[in-house]
């Protein structure tokens, strides 16, 4: 079974944005964002999804990608 991937450091560096101010433009702690960005979380909220995005001038599938082959956890 596959599994969804975060990219949202990949998207981050691309935008050269920092986990603080996406944090300040988004409204999602640092510690929040970071699980995001290493991947530890198994749910994200539209409207967080909606924040990241706007703030960082992208599409939800910039972020998230699923991965057919991807062992499951």
């Amino acid at each position: 079974m596959g599994r969804i991937i975060l990219r949202l450091d990949r998207v981050m560096a691309d935008r050269k944005m920092s986990l603080k101010e996406l944090s300040l433009k988004v409204g999602v702690s640092n510690v929040n964002l970071s699980k995001m960005k290493t991947g530890r979380i198994s749910a994200i909220r539209f409207s967080t999804l909606e924040a990241i995005c706007e703030a960082l001038s992208c599409q939800p599938g910039d972020i998230l990608e699923y991965d057919p082959n991807a062992p499951d956890d």
